[in-house]
């Protein structure tokens, strides 16, 4: 079947319907209609601040979604993609107590159940099954939440979206949920050629059973549907025949799934409106309003989402993933709308899309889209400063818009690249990332100021900088002029910070003689090159330099003289830095091994257990290995003479297939050349049943 014309847009206005209904939803997740009606009364748009909460936070919802889609990224972009090879994806992605789930202990929550079936060998799909886990654990909401991306990688192929979400649904869960799993990703791929909310229902059932409990609920909120003009009447009779005092468990999928159901029946067409059915109704809302935020962006496009109020704007197409490779966290939803819609190109025999701008990483080519970008209310801040998107030649670019811009005060806008000072304050779920822009990096920008703007600018690149206490404070770059009609290109090679993280990047318009009006249109935003940073405790007092790591260990000290010192109970752990657009590079570090079986480094980190590692062994050798999955590999090794306690310098550099490696006066070299070789990812600190210290950890071009 042919990709619709319109996939990629279709795709985005669909990331963006499972952000806006997880972040509505979010605030007041497993309520009762009565306590939101109390509280709160109907749900027509965000209420995070009436409750004193953040807007685009951690959550389950969105960091599984696209999280466990990497599975066809690694395992192959095939329709027959195994749930076997999806439990190893999130072997790979999840750190235990850390990232993307709920982590309520076994038997409590069903997806830390699964987690630890798969962590003691058992394979998926036993490892989500009835038979190992009981009925109640596998029938949870967990199945459904995370099946948006499978079906958007299937546009209109129901049987392919629900085939993919039931092997992702049985890792973790069974029965009922896994139906409900894959009747949701039918009708959401289904969607992308169909707008008939009864067709798209009838698809989803065509995928699973026609006795089950799932058929049989949603043949009562049809009826009732039909018997009722009121949806709060229908809402009612969901209550009173599949509410939660009838199905035992956390978070039930049956009393849920009616609710959606039930909201898309009554505004097939409204997305404000299916979102106030859907979140007003109560109990699972960030999930509820997720899914049918999804299925809503995906039948109705951009233009459905903009109908009623602005619910774009507030996220300004912001979200995190929490998961063991931290530089897929701080992300947006153009750059996953891009990735989605590759891998469903994949998927259909299509070529991927070319990357807009020569690879930009911000380069604003959907419309209305702003990848983060939001005034900066510095203290000099003109309080006119608006962000947007507008046309620019024949394509699209960034918008900062200013009126009355006078001497000593700015117009900016920044964007996130590392975790936000008030991440420490979210609940539940912790973030792990790193940050995406480093010193030593060449950062380029075109800029463009419109014939019709009044007066000339002076124009910078700006980033926000971590510094005492954790506290973001701006550094600019050199000026450049900018007058009505005229372009300029801005480029900043980074300098370095002590070891503290980037928080931010962006621009800064200000004029230095006479008032100023217009805007400033981004083109595009780029960094290249190696990183060349030395990673360590700064001077200044603070600790997101160190949450700046990857923490896949036991024990990560804020105490220890060394800045780093780790600490592994069981198995092994690591602490990881940098992102997949690290290729070549050489990382430096003295690391000594306090107790264990081997520790050392590892280069082209790609999660937990996919890496190369150079590794000083206990029982006197010096490895260069592969890990994937399960499975290690010697690719070359030699005697070493083994000591803890001693301080060993390390060299290793990555360059095209080769690992070259220098432990003392020990050289290793070897090359992996093959379909399954690493060629990008970021650096890390291994251990094995032990501790490992370093004070410093240098990464430089190769």
């Amino acid at each position: 079947m042919s990709l619709p014309a319109d996939y990629l847009d279709r795709v985005y206005a669909g990331v963006l319907g499972k952000l806006i209904g997880v972040y509505l939803g979010r605030p007041f997740e497993g309520w009762t209609h009565a306590r939101i009606m109390e509280k709160l009364g109907p749900i027509d748009y965000y209420v995070h601040e009436r409750l004193g909460q953040q807007l685009v936070v951690t959550d389950d919802d969105v960091a599984g979604t696209f999280t466990f889609l990497r599975a066809l990224e690694d395992y192959g972009v095939t329709p027959d993609l195994s749930a076997e090879d999806i439990g190893k994806a999130w072997l790979n992605y999840l750190i235990e107590h850390r990232s993307i789930l709920w982590w309520g202990g076994n038997g409590n929550s069903t997806e830390h159940t699964a987690w630890l079936n798969l962590k003691r060998g058992i394979p998926a799909p036993a490892s989500g099954s009835i038979a190992v886990n009981g009925t109640t654990v596998a029938e949870q909401i967990g199945a459904q939440i995370f099946i948006d991306g499978w079906a958007m990688v299937a546009p209109g192929r129901p049987e392919l979206a629900a085939r993919l979400a039931r092997a992702a649904g049985r890792v973790s869960h069974d029965g009922e949920a896994v139906h409900a799993a894959a009747l949701w990703a039918a009708m959401e791929a289904e969607a992308f050629v169909s707008s008939d909310i009864d067709h798209l229902i009838d698809t989803g059932l065509s995928v699973i059973p026609g006795d089950c409990l799932i058929a049989r609920l949603i043949a009562d909120v049809r009826r009732w549907h039909t018997e009722n003009s009121d949806w709060l009447a229908t809402r009612q009779l969901i209550q009173d025949h599949y509410g939660y005092d009838k199905f035992p468990g956390n978070c039930h999928v049956v009393p849920n799934h009616a609710l959606m159901i039930m909201a898309v029946l009554y505004a097939p067409h409204d997305f404000q409106a299916a979102q106030r059915i859907v979140n007003t109704s109560g109990w699972d809302t960030d999930c509820n309003a997720g899914n049918v935020g999804c299925l809503s962006g995906l039948m109705l496009g951009l233009d459905g989402l903009e109908a009623g109020p602005d619910w774009r704007g507030p996220i300004a197409d912001r979200l995190l993933i929490s998961a063991a490779e931290g530089g897929n966290s701080i992300n947006d939803a153009v750059s996953i709308a891009y990735y989605v819609a590759n891998l469903g190109r994949r998927l259909a025999g299509e070529a991927p899309l070319a990357p807009p701008k020569d690879g930009a990483r911000f380069h604003f080519s959907l419309p209305g889209s702003v990848q983060g970008f939001r005034p900066d209310r510095r203290v000099t801040a003109n309080p006119s400063v608006r962000v947007g998107n507008a046309a620019l030649g024949g394509g699209r670019a960034l918008e900062i818009a200013y009126a009355a811009l006078a001497p000593g005060q700015t117009a900016a806008a920044t964007t996130p690249t590392f975790a936000p000072p008030a991440v420490t304050e979210m609940r539940t779920y912790e973030l792990m990332a790193t940050p995406t822009v480093y010193p030593g990096q060449t950062v380029r920008a075109r800029l463009v100021a419109p014939p019709d703007n009044v007066g000339a600018v002076e124009v910078r690149l700006t980033l926000k900088v971590f510094g005492d206490k954790d506290r973001l404070h701006d550094v600019d770059g050199a000026p450049a002029t900018l007058a009505p009609g005229a372009e300029t290109v801005l480029e900043w090679r980074l300098p370095d910070f002590d070891g503290q993280p980037i928080g931010e990047i962006g621009f800064v318009v200000a004029t230095a003689a006479q008032r100023a009006d217009g805007r400033l249109l981004v083109d595009w935003l780029r960094w290249d090159g190696a990183p060349e940073v030395t990673l360590r405790r700064p001077k200044a007092d603070g600790d997101f330099w160190r949450m700046a790591w990857v923490n896949g260990v036991s024990f990560f000290s804020r105490l220890f003289p060394p800045s780093f010192r780790i600490s592994q109970a069981v198995g092994e752990g690591m602490v990881s830095h940098g992102t997949r657009e690290w290729t070549d590079y050489a990382v430096k570090s003295d690391v000594t091994i306090h107790l264990g079986s081997y520790g050392g480094l590892a280069v082209r980190v790609q999660g937990l257990r996919r890496y190369y590692g150079i590794r000083l062994v206990r029982d006197g050798r010096l490895q260069i290995v592969k890990q994937r999955d399960a499975e290690m590999t010697v690719l070359a090794e030699a005697p070493f003479a083994f000591a803890f306690e001693t301080a060993v310098p390390m060299r290793v550099s990555v360059k095209g297939d080769t690992i070259s490696a220098v432990a003392g006066d020990v050289a290793l070299t070897a090359r992996d050349s093959g379909d399954a070789a690493y060629r990008d990812g970021g650096i890390g600190l291994v251990i094995h049943e032990g501790a490992l210290s370093t004070d410093s950890v240098a990464v430089s071009a190769a």
